[in-house]
């Protein structure tokens, strides 16, 4: 793709961006479009918050609770299973105080004994303990569960109005009994209407090969003035979370989105053709290297747009002026007599084998830019043929005094298209000879290295300054930027050597000393060597 061909695409997707989806440009902005997103994860993070610091808060507490016991039971479960009744009274109290202390759960252990039972250790840490306070009946009550459960029964134990619900952790209700006259006199009992504990029961053989009974009671604090307080608490922390939250996604949405703005705003100027518009990406490291990636791209379509509109003159020049010689010339053997002479006849067949050269060149070149030529590989001596190129210019060396040699150290062989190769050593030459300095030398040089072959063309004219060197593949790109006619081609000599070369997928450049000349290069691959058999 040539640089007009990329600019003109660049100004395309620009301006089709801008102008041809009026649709979307009526869509919701970056801005509100952040705003909207911070707010729904802000509401998402609230509700969150409500459901588990709220609304969970009563499932959670006895879930934690109920882990806690039965960390506990096992616990004492395994110093009895290990020591049983050989373990020493002080240590397994000790143990089961440590217990209870750390976990906040009054203990009791009993070791059942025929139709009795006693208790082996106790730890009554609560003044609304219930293991501690009710009958022996209600203890047989919790050891018979804990036998229909297999050996272990978790649930709770709720108070209302003389009475006590036995419900288990779903809420499946075991038995509703009312509290005897004496356990009602208990103080304890007394004061626990309303009040939940959770209760767990496990069985378990010591080592002794007695049965033991760990009972364990933890009470469950009434949360429900807590939930309370959380809910009217709630509903002002969300409502000042939220007002907070929304002005400072605002702002940060505005903070991210202005940058875009600006360079929203300086790109419809851009895709008007004002190349001078620079882009400001201030804030984020993104929103810079895409203000990078802009000013590079209006520098580039600058220049492009430079060297159109130079093309275009160079062009428009380069085929008036054989026109007008033609013109001139045919106009002067028409009008005046004796002058229809071969000197003037010679000068139109020369302008019009220019301008013949000229179409046929911009024909070559379109063809090699556009793939349509493609190479028609062969094996050829390519040291023969930059010599047979070198008979072109015997008039310009015997009657304009120029010097143009080729030295070579031996003949090579390459495999590439033949017809594309003289071209570009064709072309190299000619824009040598445009551009020699005043000694008129231009120098052809053959050289082999590391199984490649390099083509070298030197002059001794003005050079080429560093940063202009990218730009003199392209058609009609003029160092002096002072448009003259070639004494020799067209002026898309290097134009086409390009097109040649990346056809071949050759290695191709230019060194260049300002005041000193340039040396045009190219490798080709040697051909590799024939094998000709034994005879």
């Amino acid at each position: 793709m040539t640089t007009l061909d990329k600019k003109k695409h660049i100004k395309a997707r620009i301006h089709r961006a801008l102008f041809c989806r009026p649709s979307e440009s009526r869509g919701i902005g970056i801005q509100w479009r952040l705003l909207g997103y911070l707010s729904l994860f802000i509401a998402f993070a609230l509700i969150v918050l409500w459901v588990f610091q709220v609304h969970m808060l009563v499932p959670f507490y006895e879930n934690i609770k109920r882990r806690e016991m039965g960390q506990t039971a096992d616990g004492l479960a395994l110093a009895l299973e290990n020591e049983g009744a050989t373990l020493p009274s002080s240590v397994f109290d000790d143990a089961v105080w440590e217990y209870a202390e750390t976990y906040n759960t009054c203990i009791q252990v009993w070791r059942v004994e025929g139709d009795r039972a006693r208790i082996v250790a106790s730890a009554d840490i609560s003044d609304g303990c219930i293991i501690h306070h009710i009958s022996g009946d209600r203890i047989a009550r919790l050891y018979r569960l804990a036998k229909e459960e297999g050996g272990t029964y978790s649930g709770k134990v709720k108070f209302h109005r003389g009475g006590m619900i036995w419900m288990d952790n779903d809420g499946t209700v075991r038995e509703s009994t009312q509290i005897p006259d004496e356990e009602v006199k208990n103080p304890v009992i007394a004061h626990k209407n309303d009040d939940v504990s959770a209760v767990l029961a496990r069985i378990k053989t010591g080592a002794d090969g007695m049965e033991y009974v760990i009972m364990l009671d933890s009470e469950l604090e009434p949360l429900n003035a807590m939930v309370s307080t959380l809910y009217a608490q709630f509903s002002w922390i969300a409502l000042i979370l939220l007002v907070s939250a929304l002005i400072l996604a605002w702002m940060m949405s505005r903070r991210i989105s202005r940058p875009l703005v600006r360079m929203n705003e300086s790109a419809r100027i851009l895709a008007e053709g004002n190349y001078d518009v620079r882009f400001s990406g201030q804030g984020y490291r993104e929103t810079r290297e895409l203000a990078q990636t802009l000013n590079f791209a209006a520098d580039e379509l600058s220049k492009t747009d430079r060297l159109q509109k130079e093309l275009i003159a160079n062009i428009s020049h380069d085929l008036r002026t054989p026109l007008t010689l033609i013109t001139g010339y045919g106009e002067v053997m028409r009008d005046l007599p004796g002058e229809n002479t071969p000197e003037n006849v010679q000068v139109i067949i020369d302008e019009a084998e220019h301008l013949s050269g000229l179409v046929n060149d911009l024909l070559d070149l379109s063809r090699l830019q556009s793939g349509v030529r493609a190479p028609e590989a062969e094996r050829f001596d390519l040291t023969a043929t930059v010599r047979k190129t070198m008979e072109r210019y015997d008039k310009l060396i015997r009657h304009e005094g120029y010097s143009i040699r080729f030295t070579a150290d031996r003949s090579v062989e390459v495999i590439a298209d033949r017809t594309l190769i003289l071209q570009a050593v064709y072309n190299l030459i000619n824009n040598a000879v445009n551009y020699c300095g005043a000694d008129r030398v231009v120098e052809v040089e053959q050289r082999v290295i590391d199984g490649a072959v390099r083509i070298l063309v030197r002059d001794h004219g003005a050079g080429i300054e560093a940063e202009q060197l990218p730009y003199i593949w392209d058609r009609y790109y003029k160092v002096d930027r002072v448009h003259r006619r070639a004494m020799i081609g067209t002026g898309l000599g290097l134009s086409i050597v390009k097109g040649a070369l990346e056809a071949h997928g050759a290695q191709y450049g230019v060194n260049s000393t300002p005041g000193e000349g340039s040396e045009f290069w190219f490798e080709l691959p040697l051909a590799p060597e024939e094998d000709l058999g034994e005879e």
